[in-house]
């Protein structure tokens, strides 16, 4: 009998031997993950399949000649995880609503607008998203719009956090070109005690839709590399940062924990001198019931981390307060 001709993988020939291991279909996956008696956090099929192909994806990584970090866009074969808004999401689910203000439109989100004239120093960072559309086949999601948020180089959010509450600063939307991207250009955030260094963002079906929080199709965040966070932390004005990240790792922070940020992590390029690029594409399933969102008042287990000193703390209702004893206060 002649020899299948077919390449294989451990042991067994791919179907679809001119695709890459990852696209090879259901039953080639479900039979990689029996052989190897992989236990995978999650629900379901999907999240069987979905942790495969992130394993996938990340042996596949290579390093760009700036950074150790892939510098083409990261991407992934599953749905963004859902994750919390956290108590400073500034979209009117918890106080503060800056969606609802002349401006927020934007591209370069690092000084405030409207009455506001405040400017977040730091490192230079563009972040770059691209959404896709798995209810349309990964087709871009043209004209969704993204509201993205984080904190400064102090660990501090604006609207929020005493001393930058009246700032709204390094928060601002855009609107999904035609290829499904979004651009910002802002600093590169702060690590605090808690946290792993993430970037939030919400995705609405289209612009007329942000002043409605609910309306949101996506809540999720970007985990920054650790060697990118590294160099950034070690210039001026975020050596607070640097004792913060020695605590945390990613297995062990509370929002990207369960995989490790395998479908968040962005990719990143650049140098402290010139600025860091930030890619991640972004899978939104509009079949699926969104589980995320804001937790005002901090929210149950599994969202925690604390600002530092001077970061949002003994507010009233509504307005980011720390929530009651034994409960870590959401991010």
């Amino acid at each position: 009998m002649a020899q299948d001709p077919r390449p294989a993988y451990e042991g067994r020939r791919l179907p679809r031997p001119d695709e890459e291991v990852v696209d090879q279909g259901l039953g080639f996956d479900l039979a990689t993950l029996a052989s190897r008696r992989h236990v995978l956090r999650g629900v379901g099929l999907g999240a069987a399949v979905l942790g495969l192909a992130a394993c996938s994806s990340n042996n596949d990584t290579t390093s760009s000649s700036s950074s150790s970090t892939a510098a083409s866009s990261s991407t992934s074969t599953g749905e963004i995880p859902d994750e919390t808004a956290g108590p400073y999401p500034g979209d009117g689910s918890n106080g503060p609503d800056v969606l609802e203000q002349s401006g927020v439109v934007r591209s370069d989100i690092r000084s405030s607008f409207g009455t506001a004239s405040g400017t977040a120093q730091g490192v230079p960072m563009t972040l770059e998203l691209t959404i896709l559309d798995m209810a349309n086949n990964d087709a871009a999601f043209k004209d969704v719009a993204v509201y993205v948020w984080h904190c400064d180089r102090e660990g501090r959010y604006s609207l929020y956090t005493e001393g930058v509450t009246d700032q709204n600063y390094l928060r601002g939307v855009q609107i999904a070109d035609a290829s499904g991207k979004v651009k910002f250009t802002s600093i590169f955030p702060a690590c605090y005690t808690g946290r792993w260094p993430h970037i939030h963002f919400e995705v609405y079906p289209g612009q007329a839709d942000i002043t409605d929080s609910t309306k949101a199709i996506a809540t999720s965040q970007v985990a920054l590399p650790k060697d990118v966070c590294d160099k950034v932390y070690a210039t001026t004005g975020y050596s607070s940062s640097v004792s913060n990240l020695s605590q945390i790792t990613l297995a062990s922070d509370n929002v990207f924990g369960d995989d490790e940020a395998a479908l968040q992590t962005g990719a990143v390029s650049g140098d402290v001198s010139s600025g860091f690029a930030v890619t991640l594409t972004v899978k939104v399933d509009t079949t699926t019931t969104p589980s995320a969102g804001s937790a005002p008042g901090g929210g149950g287990p599994g969202q925690g981390g604390t600002p530092p000193s001077g970061a949002p703390g003994g507010g009233g209702p509504g307005q980011g307060g720390t929530p009651p004893s034994g409960a870590p206060p959401a991010n």
